[in-house]
């Protein structure tokens, strides 16, 4: 691999949402921002939307991070769960003997109680779910029936759903309209800027240990961007797939070549500039071509005549 080619201490690149290399993006920081806000002020549902690769689990695990003392967190990977499967997880996340409780009656009973003592504690259950537009028509209405769980005076968790935009498509049924009302506060991730892109990928660069001169030119990272639409996870790919070229070839700097490389091996990225100008000149060249046979034609046909 490239790492000592670089001198890294380790791959900077990699798919996995690691916080260590959390970068402090517009975006995210606003999220997260708004996160905090809404847990502190807020009731009911909070909804971060993102595209695939924009970083919402990365995020969603910041959060957890930076979550306040008087906050107790159960976390949902994976939320592709009936609603009894669903009551389950949550109920284990809260340190629950499931074993305890035959029924889902009872659980809900001691999911119920054991907020109530969670609240006397002068804590608040914060329910986090990633790729929430996997949830089950049934597992979305049974969460709602769970956010009902409250006190004369408050009410006793919020759950903060991190999904794709598909998410937005299921609120938007009418079968979901009384959950759509609970959202109490809702972010839209965006994918990068230029300008954001170059120091991403300075920053990680830094954080796995590189100390050398920049080995990505302003051009190289406007055709990154331009490839990945500012997409996080898409820049990762295409970033440690330069690398892994130039390393191949015993050079330090990456160039267009390199990217051009990375981009034919790569799915769900878009044509570079200079690709598409030579796209465009190849049409041209035919176009002009089938001109000149239809003008030949023309040409022939009257000399027959």
């Amino acid at each position: 691999m490239y790492q000592n080619h670089y001198n890294l201490r380790e791959l900077p690149f990699t798919l996995t949402p690691n916080t260590s290399f959390y970068y402090d993006l517009a975006g995210h920081r606003s999220a997260l921002e708004v996160l905090l806000t809404a847990l502190e002020t807020g009731e009911g549902f909070i909804k971060v939307v993102g595209e695939v690769g924009t970083g919402k689990t990365l995020l969603c695990r910041k959060l957890l991070n930076e979550l306040p003392e008087q906050f107790v967190s159960a976390y949902i990977p994976n939320p592709y769960l009936t609603p009894d499967e669903l009551r389950d997880q949550i109920a284990r996340e809260l340190h629950i003997d499931t074993a305890e409780h035959d029924n889902q009656q009872l659980l809900t009973q001691a999911i119920q109680q054991r907020l109530v003592d969670i609240n006397k504690q002068g804590k608040t259950v914060v329910i986090v779910l990633d790729e929430a537009q996997a949830l089950p028509a049934d597992s979305l209405e049974a969460l709602r029936l769970i956010s009902n769980l409250e006190t004369e005076s408050r009410k006793l968790l919020h759950i903060v759903l991190f999904g794709q935009p598909e998410l937005n498509e299921r609120l938007a049924q009418r079968e979901h309209r009384q959950l759509r009302q609970r959202i109490a506060f809702s972010y839209d991730l965006s994918s990068m800027s230029v300008h954001e892109l170059a120091h991403y990928i300075s920053h990680r660069l830094h954080i796995a240990g590189y100390k050398g001169p920049p080995i990505f030119s302003g051009r190289v990272v406007r055709q990154l961007h331009e490839a990945s639409r500012g997409v996080p996870r898409l820049a990762n790919v295409l970033c440690h797939k330069v690398l892994l070229l130039s390393y191949g070839e015993g050079v330090y700097t990456v160039t267009s070549k390199h990217v051009r490389t990375a981009i034919d091996d790569t799915e769900d990225v878009e044509l570079t500039e200079s690709k598409r100008g030579w796209l465009v000149a190849a049409c041209l060249v035919i176009l002009l071509a089938a001109v000149g046979v239809s003008y030949y034609q023309g040409w022939l046909t009257g000399l027959l005549r």
